[in-house]
């Protein structure tokens, strides 16, 4: 299957937010080494792609609130089925369909965001001087577009290099290669930090499942992913890096106005999981210390005051009576 739709649209959007920005005035010239008409045509592809998927974006934040509405449930098949997994599988996905709850529901933005990453990807790597002028003004763009996008750079590194680039590469696009290293190394790691946010975010809102399987996503979505960007960042260009880092700024943003529009479930959010400790939330102190500082003190007796006693060889004395005196005379 060809996959040029891809490379046509997101050529299309691209140039289409560059012209505006030219339009406009932003300067398509190197400004503090970098070319912001380029830069901002990056990022609001971005802003185009968000706003067009965020009915689905909405649809994933009610999609959740089901699954945790149906933990209690899930939780019960778990006790009744347990050993028999082929039967609990089969119930639980009863259970998802009969309540129109969908797992997959989760991943669905992402899912649908890597069409245009891939698009972005390899219009990127196009970005060689070098080409013939027939692969210049392939997927839509003019031969001037296509060498104003070559050319581009941010702070002196161009948007086509990559941390891994050959020395050919570096060379064919007039750049240094210290230079894109410590620019592309920089992204990436802002990229991971970013990436492991998004998911922190949603995590602690909305709390640890207490499906084994959704819990397994969740922490892959949560370390996995921003640990695997560590490598596979080092083929990313600097552009596509750049998409990536807008990309997650904007789902912490539009995570954080959803989750106050649709906030979680009081159980979900006071107690993530609520059969297990949220990893993300700082332990409690427990033991018989923890209980020994929990529990109230009870109020102390008040104490009857001691009467001292007769000291020893002592005759008690009575003071009530007292012996008459003697009658003189």
């Amino acid at each position: 299957m060809s996959l040029d739709w891809i490379y046509y649209a997101i050529s299309w959007i691209l140039l289409a937010w560059h012209g505006a920005w030219d339009a406009i005035g932003v300067p398509d010239a190197a400004v503090i080494g970098t070319n912001w008409a380029w830069i901002l045509a990056i990022i609001f592809l971005v802003v185009t792609v968000r706003v067009i998927l965020f009915p689905v974006f909405v649809k994933q934040i009610k999609s959740q609130r089901a699954m945790q509405a149906l933990q209690p449930k899930v939780k019960a098949l778990q006790e009744k089925h347990k050993g028999d997994r082929e039967t609990l599988q089969k119930e639980t996905l009863e259970l998802y369909r009969k309540e129109k709850a969908n797992p997959l529901m989760g991943c669905l933005p992402m899912f649908l965001q890597i069409p245009v990453f891939l698009g972005l990807f390899h219009v990127l790597r196009r970005l060689n001087p070098d080409k013939s002028e027939a692969g210049k003004t392939l997927y839509g763009w003019t031969l001037g577009q296509f060498e104003s996008a070559s050319a581009a750079k941010l702070f002196t590194a161009p948007i086509a290099g990559k941390f891994g680039s050959t020395a050919e590469e570096l060379s064919r696009l007039g750049a240094n290669g210290t230079t894109v290293k410590i620019i592309a190394g920089i992204l990436v790691l802002v990229m991971m930090g970013t990436t492991y946010l998004t998911s922190r975010q949603m995590i602690l809102k909305t709390g640890w499942a207490e499906d084994p399987q959704q819990r397994m996503i969740q922490k892959l979505m949560l370390y996995g992913i921003p640990l695997s960007l560590l490598i596979s960042g080092a083929i990313f260009p600097i552009g596509v890096i750049i998409y990536w880092v807008t990309n997650n700024l904007f789902t912490l943003a539009q995570q954080q106005w959803v989750l106050r529009k649709f906030p979680p479930p009081p159980t979900a959010a006071g107690k993530p999981g609520t059969s297990a400790r949220n990893p993300l939330q700082p332990a409690k102190t427990g033991g018989l210390l923890g209980r020994a500082k929990a529990a109230p003190q009870a109020p102390a007796k008040p104490v009857a005051p001691k009467v001292a006693g007769p000291k020893p060889g002592v005759k008690p004395v009575n003071q009530k009576k007292s012996r008459p005196a003697k009658r003189q005379g």
